[in-house]
């Protein structure tokens, strides 16, 4: 009951006004009929109270979403299910669904009478075009009186998460030189130089069977090797995402970033496809990963439907430099192709790229021309400046051996991909 005194709306509060302010000045003036309409006012709502409060619903709500992942600018739909497993009928309900505005408006029913064993089923569809991890529900019901004298609030718990994906396009086949690369530990090494006792060794690692020590090497070097595991030949791709605030301009869908994500998530599709092992890098969720993890945490392989989770939930980070975003261990990853998809970077910058790059791995970089995502209230001389740091960081990279594609606003992922097989003369 108290409860329900508290959910009285702006209607009910004037009711309870009216009828307080009709009885005093009844009171006052000896008018008995005015004090009836007083009374009268003042009981509407205290009994609409008393019917609400007494309400029991045993409502059970089950959400589903088809599909529960969608590209962006892809339509999703929302099936609820209410039923009413009380003995007890109801009034006016209002059911609001919340939902985040990027996805639409947040959809209102209105049912006017729930009787015992009732069952409703509604519909509603959900589309963002931006990507992200959105949170769909919970529900929140309304009890109201048939005047709109009072109201009382429930809010379910359950929810559930419709992952919008960036778009994913399909790549060309562009030969890159990195098919036969291989990341097992009998992938062939330079035996001419180091000899065949360093090409089946290696040192010693925590957790390694004491059984497969070679001591002889551990001898000569000083240090504990063993030796090396038969592992199946494998082609590794790195991936790193340049999300630093300082590297993108433009806003919403049509930003850099969002091209960026984009290429990162098509270019992981294409490279898990054709079967190599694939790690991205650059992200939030490794950023925060290696603040708090260990690297073997953060560069574990990705599938598929990983690669797309990660890229949905990308967002602009202030880290100022790449050096700290790219820490790898190298026992654990040599990838034998390395794509970097990133904007004007500092002389810094470059030589992480490079130390993350290893000398038998190829390089490749799509280079972002921020300038042509800049708005003209941005003014000439910062364009200028952008585009004179671009082709630094593109003479700097092509200097130490990357590919390099200048992506420029506007451009198509598969027609810049392509390119890096035209400069090399070597396309599928």
């Amino acid at each position: 009951m108290r409860q329900a005194l508290r959910g009285l709306t702006t209607r009910g509060r004037a009711f309870v006004a009216a009828g307080i302010t009709a009885s005093l000045c009844a009171l006052l003036l000896g008018q008995k009929d005015l004090l009836r309409v007083g009374i009268l006012l003042v009981a509407l709502p205290i009994v609409a109270a008393l019917v609400v409060g007494r309400t029991r619903l045993r409502l059970q709500v089950r959400r589903s979403l088809a599909p529960d992942q969608v590209p962006v600018g892809t339509q999703a739909t929302v099936e609820l299910t209410l039923t009413n497993q009380g003995r007890m009928p109801a009034g006016l309900l209002l059911l609001e669904d919340r939902i985040p505005y990027v996805l639409g408006h947040r959809p209102r029913f209105v049912v006017d009478r729930v009787s015992p064993n009732w069952r409703r089923t509604v519909t509603y569809p959900v589309k963002s075009d931006v990507r992200g991890l959105f949170q769909v529900g919970p529900l929140m019901l309304t009890v109201a009186d048939p005047f709109g004298l009072v109201e009382t609030s429930r809010t379910f718990t359950r929810s559930q998460h419709l992952l919008v994906t960036p778009r994913v396009y399909r790549l060309p086949e562009v030969r890159l030189g990195a098919d036969r690369a291989g990341s097992g530990e009998n992938r062939p090494r330079a035996i001419a130089s180091a000899g065949e006792e360093d090409a089946t060794v290696r040192e010693y690692r925590d957790g390694d069977d004491l059984r497969r020590v070679h001591w002889r090497s551990t001898a000569r070097r000083g240090s504990l090797m063993v030796r090396r595991e038969e592992q199946p030949w494998q082609s590794r791709c790195a991936i790193f995402l340049d999300a630093r605030t300082v590297s993108h301009h433009g806003h919403g869908p049509s930003s850099s970033l969002e091209w960026a994500v984009s290429a990162a998530a098509s270019v992981g599709t294409d490279r898990i496809r054709r079967g190599y092992v694939t790690t991205l890098l650059g992200g939030p969720t490794t950023l925060s990963a290696i603040s708090h993890r260990s690297s073997t945490a953060v560069h574990q392989p990705l599938n598929s439907q990983q690669l797309l989770t990660e890229c949905a939930t990308v967002e602009e980070h202030k880290y100022a430099e790449i050096g700290p975003l790219l820490t790898v261990d190298r026992h654990i990853q040599e990838p034998s192709l390395v794509v970097a998809i990133v904007g004007a970077c500092s002389s810094e910058d470059i030589t992480s790229l490079n130390r993350w790059r290893t000398s038998q791995a190829t390089g490749v970089a799509l280079l972002l021309d921020a300038a042509s995502w800049s708005v003209g209230a941005e003014g000439t001389e910062k364009s200028a400046r952008l585009t004179a740091a671009t082709d630094a960081t593109e003479n700097e990279l092509r200097r130490n051996g990357w590919r390099v594609a200048r992506v420029q606003r506007g451009d198509h992922l598969p027609t810049v991909w392509s390119t890096l097989g035209l400069r090399s003369g070597r396309i599928a």
